[in-house]
């Protein structure tokens, strides 16, 4: 897992070194030379959605995940453990029901492609599909979790694991 993890983090800097890189051509070309790249833009906004949607995936932890919680925190135990329940079963099978028509979405992208450097869409966004399978990996063992503790442990598990 510790090797897996690691691949993750290593993917992720990739992606933004070569965003960072990318995005500094661009103002060189822009500002310096006075003749811009169209291509950098491409790559940077590739970069960007796969290094948010990687790092959803595997390099966040849940106990790093933002969350909206002012409600939540202030309910007794019982309360917050069938909150999370029904939040991961809703996230599960709404993300499950919409995989093949992601699927399907991600396949039709194959026809289209980008201005500059004619890569086709379906590689911009075929990492939608790995993301919506780590989401539905990562709340069906949270609300697992949730009933298996019975609602005692559904917070401190969820603060502790990692991906």
């Amino acid at each position: 897992m510790r090797l897996l993890r690691g691949f993750a983090d290593v993917v992720a800097v990739a992606l933004m070194a070569t965003m960072f890189v990318s995005f500094l051509l661009q103002i060189f070309f822009r500002y310096v030379l006075n003749s811009p790249l169209g291509w950098t833009e491409e790559v940077t906004v590739l970069c960007w959605v796969w290094v948010v949607l990687w790092c959803a995936s595997f390099v966040v932890s849940d106990r790093e995940e933002v969350r909206f919680d002012i409600v939540y925190v202030v309910m007794p135990p019982r309360v917050r453990a069938a909150f999370s329940l029904v939040a991961g079963v809703a996230l599960v099978v709404l993300l499950a029901w919409s995989l093949p028509a992601t699927w399907k979405y991600v396949a039709f992208m194959k026809r289209e492609h980008s201005a500059y450097l004619h890569m086709p869409f379906d590689l911009l966004y075929s990492i939608y599909p790995v993301f919506a399978v780590a989401c539905i990996v990562r709340q069906a063992r949270f609300a697992l979790r949730t009933l298996r503790t019975g609602g005692g442990g559904a917070d401190a598990g969820a603060a502790d694991e990692t991906p």
